[in-house]
């Protein structure tokens, strides 16, 4: 078996992202919506340390920009969802 056969980290990612959306539909919405974000945040930087094994059928800049930036996003809206009331004027307060 080659290194490009392998699974690599990605079960411990697979598990991570399942923990994320259970945490979301039976505990707490802003903070299964982190883990979530989170894992895909791990799984982009995976990606681009070179971990690719048997999930490795686009190329690692799609999987980057993609993981990345969902991840991102996910992060990015559970913050918002948890401490909106002191975010949200300190972004318009920046764009504004």
């Amino acid at each position: 078996m080659t290194s490009d056969e392998t699974w690599g980290p990605y079960p411990l990612i697979l598990a991570g992202a399942v923990f994320g959306v259970l945490a979301i539909f039976w505990f707490d919405p802003e903070w299964g919506a982190f883990a979530l974000g989170s894992v895909m945040l791990v799984a982009a930087a995976l990606r681009f340390a070179g971990y690719g094994g048997q999930l490795a059928v686009r190329s690692r800049r799609t999987d980057m920009i993609v993981l990345g930036l969902m991840g991102s996003g996910l992060v990015t809206a559970s913050l918002f969802m948890e401490f909106g009331d002191v975010l949200k004027p300190m972004v318009l307060d920046l764009f504004g």
